[in-house]
């Protein structure tokens, strides 16, 4: 049986990729700081953890390696947004969203790269529209998405030789927490809590474009109609497409 590790994995997405994955057949291992919501299932195995402890981090992947006959497909979902204006941020919540977003995965990465060159398998990491355009109020965010879409375009040559894929999906808003944009002081919440979000899909809709562009070995998958177009009027007219995100999210 093939297993797939998710992070993030109890969030809304993340639970729907797990579901879609299971009815596939596939065996989960779900990693996220709080794994109590998740619905019993012989072949979900939750671990509690915090990615950004290299300690925690190391023992979930430990357990997910001892627990497996394989290693075949790694899900980078975890992860946090920051809704507020750069004049209103600090350094801390800065460095606190590219310990989530970017630092956790790579380490993540590292941690699981030899297992995933052992089964040919194939990373997943889950950008936004944020990782390849601007985003206004996302400023720490629409960072950490473009550096995590950086490194994990480059690994994808650099295990191309090993029979493994390298995939980036890029969702535009995806409606797992809706209305509980600020649950922290600093502006941090998790993804899909944006009041001002737009097109909004479900997150079991998301799940499946997205297991639907990895059948299709798709190196980026754009993620509902707002992402394919955000990606195509970009690369034609960045200007226009800043023009119009920000009349669209920012109302000016």
């Amino acid at each position: 049986m093939k297993t797939a590790v998710i992070s993030g994995g109890a969030g809304g997405l993340g639970q729907a990729l797990s579901k879609a994955l299971l009815t596939r057949g596939w065996r989960v291992v779900a990693l996220d700081l709080n794994v109590s919501d998740l619905a019993p299932n012989p072949n979900l195995l939750p671990i509690a953890c915090d990615l950004t402890l290299p300690e925690q981090l190391n023992n979930a992947v430990s357990e997910a390696i001892a627990t497996s006959d394989s290693i075949d497909l790694v899900i980078y979902n975890a992860g946090i947004t920051q809704i507020r204006g750069f004049g209103q941020s600090d350094e801390a919540s800065h460095r606190r969203v590219f310990e989530v977003n970017y630092f956790a995965a790579v380490e993540m990465a590292r941690a699981l790269l030899p297992e995933i060159r052992k089964s040919r398998g194939a990373h997943l990491a889950m950008s936004s529209v944020a990782g390849f355009s601007p985003l206004y109020h996302r400023t720490a965010y629409a960072a950490s998405k473009h550096a995590l879409e950086g490194f994990f375009k480059s690994l994808r040559s650099e295990e191309k030789p090993y029979g493994v894929t390298v995939h980036v999906a890029t969702p535009s808003f995806v409606a797992t927490n809706t209305g509980n944009a600020e649950t922290q002081l600093d502006g941090t919440a998790r993804p899909g809590s944006a009041n001002d979000g737009m097109d909004e899909m479900s997150p079991s809709e998301a799940a499946e474009i997205i297991l639907r562009g990895l059948d299709r070995s798709q190196p980026t998958i754009p993620v509902g109609r707002v992402a394919r177009l955000a990606w195509w009027l970009n690369r034609v007219s960045p200007r226009l497409y800043q023009h119009l995100m920000e009349r669209k999210i920012s109302g000016s």
